[in-house]
């Protein structure tokens, strides 16, 4: 997407179905911080995965969330498994269907891998929790 060109169909959907899933606050901190370095991936994360994966009609938000937390831990995305452990507030995903999906991980990609992954899950929990019961906005 160029600069002087206005944003293509598939970015509009993919801003769009982003801030539905991690929420606007997320979203306008990186467009805040998104410098002319960073801008070219900012775009490519927000047309391919929001604009074109994550809008398919085949999956629900749930799924989506469930199946891109696994691989995350599987691939030792902590960082990321926090941000979208964050985003099941928004996507429906309850924390049955995530310690489901991080046993998957454990047989799947590896014992330490979902063991790593429930540790920052819990984590993300308890100030997910936090945040609630002090009456604040997740």
């Amino acid at each position: 997407m160029a600069e002087s060109s206005a944003p293509s169909e598939r970015y509009a959907q993919g801003m769009k179905t982003r801030r539905s899933v991690l929420g606007d606050a997320h979203v306008d901190r990186a467009q805040k911080n998104q410098t002319p370095f960073d801008q070219p991936f900012q775009e490519l994360i927000t047309e391919g995965a929001w604009g074109t994966v994550w809008s398919r009609p085949n999956w629900t938000k749930r799924e989506r969330s469930m199946v891109t937390i696994a691989l995350l831990a599987a691939l030792g995305q902590y960082d990321e498994v926090a941000m979208h452990i964050r985003a099941t507030a928004n996507t429906g995903a309850t924390r049955d269907d995530i310690r489901e999906a991080l046993l998957h991980v454990a047989i799947y990609a590896g014992v330490p891998a979902a063991n790593h992954a429930f540790k920052v899950a819990k984590a993300t929990y308890a100030e997910m929790d936090a945040v609630d019961s002090a009456g604040e906005q997740k």
